[in-house]
């Protein structure tokens, strides 16, 4: 049975006036099932506070819209309390306690997505609660915790028992939250909006890579990410990642033509893609897009730390290595004809601009 690799949008899973859970479904895109990938989305409103929760999953969490404060405890280490914003992207490994607060009046939007090989459910993030209605202190009889925090009766069941919201709650204005210290905040995220660029290609687009070097932290968590914004009308050249990894793709901005070429050459994807869809392109399938004259703008993980990709256009693309007698035999054209392909694009490499 062929697989649906259509974009889909998330759906809400949780919330409520704090702010608001969503995730993306395997049985509705069954690529995230089969490539064991996970993938969510948490809104805060102001003074929503999503309460403290680890996951069964390594994440990596990139801020699309807002600012906030977002705390981290990594195994074993202590708190890390950060201040994020638009662009931030997030290495989140196993074990990681987070929680995340939103303090202002726009809304506080994060993207998570991950690697779920380990997870207790193929193609979806488990999260356990640390307190709430649905948290461990709820499951504990109230003897068990007043043993294991050597506390009283009172303070056991206020513990269980006070806080009887979901995952996200809205808190009084009132109530002060740590303050981020700004030297937590080194080497635990990296802002894609304001890093050096990898990749710009004038009128056309650039990219900036997560990789190992920038952000040592997506090693544990055995994912890279790239942000790649294309200008109006500009084309990213086919390619296709030649490690065996996925790629699993958020569109953040605009809109754009998509299209995926997969085994015997078959268009197995042709669509239009636009902010809020989520996608993942199989092992080894090529993907190409050509951005509306608003732009288009994604944020992808590769599942490798430091993925390397084969394109099929441009200066450095494959074809340019391939011997001129290899060409016209395999293409089964005359001189002519490989010196004219040959002769294109040898200036452009990755994003080519709009035809003039």
């Amino acid at each position: 049975m062929e697989l649906d690799l259509s974009p889909k949008l998330a759906k809400k899973v949780y919330g409520d006036d704090g702010g608001s859970y969503h995730a993306w479904c395997p049985n509705e895109l069954p690529m995230l099932r089969e490539g064991n990938i996970g993938a969510a989305k948490l809104a805060l409103e102001r003074n929503g506070f999503a309460l403290p929760r680890y996951s069964d999953s390594s994440k990596v969490a990139y801020v699309l819209q807002g600012a906030g404060v977002a705390g981290i405890i990594l195994p074993e280490s202590e708190e890390k309390v950060i201040a994020i914003k638009k662009g931030d992207a997030i290495a989140l490994p196993f074990g990681v306690i987070t929680w995340w607060y939103n303090k202002d009046d726009s809304e506080l939007v994060v993207l998570f997505m991950g690697d779920t090989s380990k997870a207790h459910k193929a193609g979806q993030f488990t999260d356990f609660f640390l307190t709430g209605a649905n948290g461990i202190f709820t499951g504990f009889t109230t003897d068990f915790v007043k043993r294991a925090w050597d506390v009283d009766d009172a303070t056991a069941k206020a513990l269980i028992g006070n806080q009887n919201g979901k995952g996200i709650v809205k808190l009084d204005a009132n109530v002060k939250m740590p303050e981020p210290k700004p030297d937590h905040r080194k080497g635990m995220a990296l802002n894609c909006e304001e890093a050096p660029l990898d990749t710009d290609i004038k009128n056309a687009g650039n990219v900036v890579l997560l990789n190992t070097k920038n952000l040592p932290l997506v090693g544990q968590v055995g994912m890279g990410a790239d942000l790649v914004r294309l200008e109006g009308n500009a084309m990213c050249s086919p390619g296709f990642s030649c490690d065996s990894a996925l790629q699993v793709t958020y569109i953040v901005k605009g809109s754009g033509r998509l299209q995926v070429v997969g085994v015997d050459g078959k268009r197995v994807l042709e669509t239009i893609v636009k902010a809020g869809n989520l996608l993942i392109v199989p092992r080894f399938f090529v993907v190409s897009k050509i951005a509306d004259p608003d732009g288009l703008s994604w944020f992808s993980i590769i599942t490798t730390p430091n993925p390397v990709f084969t394109h099929l256009a441009g200066s450095i693309g494959a074809w340019k290595a391939l011997s001129p007698e290899v060409l016209q035999a395999a293409f089964k054209v005359p001189a002519e004809t490989e010196k004219v392909f040959r002769s294109k694009r040898s200036n452009d490499a990755i994003f080519f601009p709009p035809p003039k």
